[in-house]
């Protein structure tokens, strides 16, 4: 059996924070001392294990709890709705750096931003060797390979939505063709 404080200290919470688990449901201890003290047992500290491992993760005590209540795929469907609200986090993220840029306007800031836009990635493609074709080619492969992370990379690049969207088409009226 584990202590509530040796549990806190092996999971780097604090005491209250594990007596709030015990009050919303979330992890309750397997019994109680003659003192009344919380002890917890082995699958406690297993089920305190999948806790932090999903706070990792970044879902909600709310969403932890579904998780653990549920028998079925509500796991994979969290995590997907997580991981769509992390990728629509990253792109408003993105968007505002880029605003932060124009607004400082310190052209020698640009390379320490950790962020690349259109003109500097097409001098990269055409430094390596790429033409207009190869580049259009290189589009093409990605839109067939990995749809979503293509658009992901064209709007870090900070093109405009109607940009994007010229993009993607002709790639995929270039697969289109191809495959007749």
């Amino acid at each position: 059996m584990h202590s509530i404080g040796k549990l806190a200290q092996q999971f780097n919470l604090s005491r209250s924070t594990l007596l709030y688990y015990d009050k919303i449901g979330l992890l309750k201890p397997a019994a109680r001392t003659a003192a009344g003290y919380r002890v917890y047992s082995d699958d406690d500290l297993y089920r305190m294990s999948k806790i932090a491992l999903y706070k990792k993760a970044g879902l909600s005590l709310e969403q932890i709890a579904t998780v653990l209540q549920s028998a079925d795929g509500a796991l994979s469907t969290i995590l997907e709705q997580r991981l769509e609200s992390l990728n629509a986090e990253m792109g408003r993220i993105r968007q505002q750096q880029r605003f932060i840029l124009q607004l400082l306007g310190n052209e020698s800031l640009l390379k320490t931003a950790k962020t690349m836009n259109k003109a500097q990635w097409v001098q990269i493609l055409r430094d390596s060797g790429m033409d207009d074709a190869a580049m259009h080619q290189w589009h093409v492969e990605f839109e067939r390979s990995l749809p979503e992370a293509h658009r992901d990379f064209l709007e870090a690049l900070g093109m405009s939505a109607t940009e994007i969207e010229a993009v993607v088409a002709s790639a995929r009226k270039a697969m289109m063709s191809s495959r007749r």
